[in-house]
């Protein structure tokens, strides 16, 4: 582990010692949130980010230490481990250089240099390689037939055929190519002919070239897309194939006399037949996993946005899955997201039952005393949101139009059938939309990150590599925030520190069975919540009203003697130095300090004493779209309100109340240069947007934020 820790921190400029501690941590069972925020002092302070990146890769270490083992076990049993190889292996630091170290020893199918191999030409091979000034090389050829070698011409084509295989089995050659692709590839993109109307929403690249290491990663993942839909062909080569060639020919031929013209083209058809295509792929994958990388970094970006999205809170909610033809199903919803009733509204075309739907309405209002009403902003959410702001309520009620994306996949799932048994897909729908509003964490993390939508070419990433990434920015966004332990779902338990679906399940049926938790000291009695998970979770628990005013707070009970020291010292309680700023005032932090706790926990807990329970997170707020319903009512130059869907390297999606959303280019968000979308606008963000034009066709709107 030292060995890692020195060429981790190496490589993420992070001390050794650092890294050492993350590692020891991580191998003890600590997740990456209770290592940020509760062992500060053992990892100097270290980031979720920076503990993910160390976690990242010392699994690629120990990968690569894998892969090395079964090389070295593959060519020992081939007795071909020399000490050489065998030091060549253990110093490389890299998987490509592993594997083309290994690729000599490699087992094959059966090549034409494998063939001319059988056929007893590898002699001539070498002569030609080592005497290259040689002339006459027919007459060395004649000594090499067979009666599976007829000719001359046979037998050299053999030899080139020897020689081309180690030329592209060469490292320093590979990396010789390698370097000329870094400098100068260029990816290509062309129409595959019959599908130009077939394929027409990828014209853009119908006949596209750049350089690849400027090609960004949205663009590249979309060529790949019409590529694997058969209407695109790509190519990544060297912008000039002459350059390339000569390169190689300098590493390999010696002089121009006949020896050393067959070793030239032996030279060029390795590159055409074996090097360009390998090393083509080779950038293709390393291209794409940076595009992966990016995609998925984006979509984790969004997620925690969407997830940190700010809250109603614990509000009596009627929510309305809005529709035409099946009208718009309605639930009653407590301050705590319990179903209390449930029924459907027909206010718009066909039915149009317009007076029994508005009475309907005020009744639900008043009898539940509703203090705010959710929207879908799907079909009919519009129209839903108009026909409400007409109704006049008996007391007031604020409107909020919710985001359906992944609703229907709820509503579907297994999740909401445990926790709606008797109700249909349409009432279930209706609830996530309300349990949404009252709080976006809560609800989303029972829903698959990918169906939510707020990523860039998410379904054509690395799947493994996307579930780790949204996984852990769900764990991080549930850790920051808090759970509140009387109350969260199973789902949302799951995803604590330490926990897991097992525990979170024993959590939910403790407390059905015994009533509240009054203390974070009760977890203990949790079956199967030993004291590795209770250490992991404790902290990021809260308990409303519970025993211990502290149990409300991010303060670990591990540091509970000291709070209680603290609050001694000043000559009060808890709940005094929690309710009395002057008496946290009071407090010398540097008296407290030792071996274990550092300023970083203590200023820590301060904080944390300051906003008791505090959510994060804000308040959801209401808006209202413009005047416009389709693609018809606009025109260049209206300035309309809108909401921000989704954040791309490229600009932003913005929603402005019909059913395409527009895009605003990263070249319209300001009136300044704009690196990062992100750094301007965040997700479900208030926006005003300038139309700039109208792709009736595609569906599609240019919007700009310049000027606003």
């Amino acid at each position: 582990m030292t060995h890692y820790a020195q060429s981790i921190g190496q490589a993420l400029n992070i001390s050794a010692r650092q890294v050492s501690a993350v590692l020891s941590l991580l191998e003890g069972g600590a997740t990456i949130p209770f290592i940020a925020r509760y062992r500060k002092e053992a990892t100097g302070s270290l980031d979720e980010v920076q503990i993910a990146d160390i976690q990242g890769a010392y699994k690629r270490l120990q990968e690569l230490d894998k892969r090395r083992e079964a090389i070295l076990k593959s060519i020992e049993e081939q007795g071909k481990l020399t000490p050489q190889v065998r030091a060549a292996l253990l110093g490389a630091t890299t998987l490509t250089e592993l594997e083309d170290l290994y690729l000599p020893y490699r087992p094959k199918r059966k090549t034409r240099a494998s063939v001319a191999v059988e056929r007893g030409l590898e002699p001539l091979a070498r002569h030609l390689l080592e005497r290259q000034d040689a002339d006459e090389v027919e007459a060395l050829a004649k000594p090499f037939l067979t009666e599976a070698v007829l000719t001359p011409a046979d037998a050299l084509q053999g030899a080139r055929d020897i020689i081309a295989e180690w030329v592209s089995e060469d490292p320093t050659t590979r990396n010789r190519l390698r370097h000329l692709f870094a400098r100068t590839a260029r990816i290509a993109a062309r129409v595959v002919k019959g599908k130009e109307t077939e394929g027409a929403k990828y014209r853009d690249y119908f006949a596209w070239s750049e350089p690849l290491a400027q090609c960004p990663s949205h663009r590249l993942l979309a060529m790949f897309r019409g590529e694997n839909e058969g209407f695109l062909r790509i190519i990544i080569a060297p912008e000039d194939e002459q350059t390339a060639c000569a390169d190689l020919e300098a590493l390999w031929v010696k002089g121009r006399a006949e020896a050393a013209q067959q070793v030239q083209a032996a030279v060029r058809d390795a590159y055409k037949r074996l090097l360009q295509p390998s090393i083509e792929t080779e950038f293709r994958h390393s291209a794409k996993e940076r595009a992966d990388a990016e995609a998925i970094r984006v979509f984790s970006d969004n997620l925690r946005q969407l997830l940190l999205a700010a809250p109603l809170g614990e509000r009596r909610v009627l929510a309305i899955d809005p529709g035409f033809r099946t009208g718009c199903k309605v639930v009653v919803l407590d301050a705590r997201g319990n179903l209390l009733e449930h029924t459907t509204l027909y206010p718009h075309e066909p039915q149009r039952q317009m007076d029994e739907s508005c009475k309907t309405l005020a009744h639900l209002v008043e009898v539940f005393q509703i203090e705010a009403i959710a929207v879908g902003d799907g079909t009919a959410g519009r129209e839903t949101m108009e026909w409400l702001r007409r109704q006049p309520f008996a007391q007031t009620v604020s409107l909020y139009q919710v985001s359906e994306a992944g609703a229907s996949i709820y509503s579907a799932s297994t999740a909401a059938r445990e926790e709606l048994p008797d109700y249909d897909v349409t009432v279930r729908g209706a609830v996530s939309i309300g349990r949404r509003l009252m709080d976006p964490l809560a609800e989303l993390v029972k829903i698959d990150p990918k169906s939510i939508g707020v990523g860039q070419y998410q379904h054509d990433v690395n799947p493994t590599l996307l579930h780790e990434s949204l996984d852990r920015t769900v764990e991080s966004c549930v850790n920051a925030v808090g759970v509140n332990l009387n109350t969260a779902s199973k789902h949302l338990l799951t995803y604590v520190s330490g926990l897991g679906p097992v525990l979170a399940q024993n959590i939910v049926a403790y407390r059905t069975e015994h009533g509240p938790f009054r203390s974070r000291m009760e977890l203990k009695k949790v079956p199967r919540l030993g004291e590795k998970a209770f250490e992991q979770c404790a902290g990021f628990l809260r308990i409303r009203q519970g025993d211990n005013p502290l149990d409300n707070t991010a303060v670990h009970p591990e540091r509970y003697a000291l709070v209680e020291q603290m609050a001694r010292d000043v000559g009060c309680t808890v709940a005094d130095l929690i309710a009395r700023r002057e008496l946290r005032q009071k407090i010398d932090l540097k008296r407290y300090l030792t071996a274990e706790v550092g300023l970083p926990t203590l200023k820590d807990i301060l904080r944390e004493l300051d906003k008791p329970g505090l959510d994060p997170r804000g308040t959801a707020q209401p808006f209202e779209f413009g005047q416009v319903r389709s693609l018809e009512d606009l025109a260049p130059g209206m300035v309309l309100p809108g909401i921000v869907t989704n954040i791309t390297n490229f600009g932003v999606f913005v929603d402005i109340g019909i059913k395409a959303s527009g895009l605003v280019h990263i070249s319209q968000m300001a009136d300044r240069f704009v690196r990062n979308p992100a750094d301007v606008v965040k997700l479900r963000q208030a926006v005003r947007v300038r139309v700039l034009g109208v792709d009736s066709e595609r569906q599609r709107v240019a919007l700009s934020m310049r000027g606003l």
